[in-house]
């Protein structure tokens, strides 16, 4: 059984890709521990979990509980479920803080992700997980990341000022499922309309310069060592409309990279997928 460490952020961050690879790798035996900025139980992004304040209607207090497109957007049965159930492990309940994690500790780290920008930045921007990243990358040890969590990653620099990633190959979130997100959220959520935008390009900059793809890709050595699904791969539609999730026992709709030690995906339709390519990282015999 290996020894999995999580950091999240006190609140916004996915409840799929916490909640979805916090089961499966209990589901596949593994141990699984959290980390907070302080050692409190963080919260994900409601809105992922209930739909409510992604309708057109979702500023109005009477009104926000109906939901429509909120319904669509959230994190799906399972994924609501799964986190439920993570809300109750006593692991959860009770995180080391992000300043005591020792890699020493652990077997392997998972970064999730998240895009809302009022809880996730402090994730993204902290120097404390920014170095721990580098340390599990240098002892060679399985790293997990997906959709916005391989922006720390990408982050992490080692001494040489490069990133961890610089060499490798990876995934992320795509421009293309960003850019959907952003322009459904900008109709849909009108008063808050870069909601699904982290970080928004500034002027002068071109559109998706500060969207997640773009600044993975600038962290590594070669533009094309990000990698998206190539056209002609069996169920190509599947995997790439943004409207598909994988599950367990259904890998079709998923894109996962695998380099060494290091898996990454892309958004919250990977976990399964995801989670499961960290787990046989995890059992495999140390090299």
């Amino acid at each position: 059984m290996a020894k999995v460490i999580v950091p999240i952020p006190s609140r916004d961050f996915d409840p799929t890709e916490a909640a979805i690879s916090w089961s499966v790798l209990k589901r596949l035996g593994h141990s699984v521990m959290f980390a907070t900025p302080d050692g409190w139980p963080g919260r994900a992004d409601d809105m992922m979990i209930t739909g409510q304040g992604l309708d057109p209607w979702g500023f109005i207090p009477g009104l926000r509980r109906f939901t429509a497109i909120g319904r669509l957007m959230r994190a799906n049965a399972e994924a609501r479920q799964a986190y439920a159930a993570m809300l109750q492990d006593p692991a959860y309940q009770a995180p080391l803080s992000w300043s005591q994690v020792r890699r020493e500790d652990f077997d392997g780290l998972l970064l999730p992700g998240g895009h809302r920008a009022r809880g996730m930045r402090e994730y993204f921007e902290s120097d404390v997980l920014q170095k721990l990243v580098v340390q599990f990358f240098a002892a060679g040890l399985p790293v997990a990341a997906i959709c916005h969590g391989v922006l720390l990653a990408a982050r992490s620099r080692n001494p040489d000022g490069h990133s961890v990633l610089f060499g490798r190959r990876t995934t992320a979130l795509t421009w293309a499922l960003e850019n959907a997100g952003w322009k459904v959220g900008r109709i849909a959520r009108f008063w808050d309309p870069n909601y699904y935008r982290t970080y928004v390009d500034k002027p002068g900059e071109p559109a998706g310069y500060m969207s997640v793809q773009q600044e993975v890709t600038r962290a590594l050595a070669r533009p094309e060592d990000f990698l998206d699904v190539p056209p002609g791969t069996p169920d190509y539609r599947r995997k790439t409309s943004g409207m598909t999730r994988d599950t367990f026992d259904d890998d079709r709709p998923a894109f996962v990279v695998r380099d060494g030690n290091y898996v990454s995906a892309r958004w919250p339709g990977d976990t399964h997928t995801f989670a499961k390519t960290f787990a046989g990282l995890l059992s495999a015999p140390a090299a």
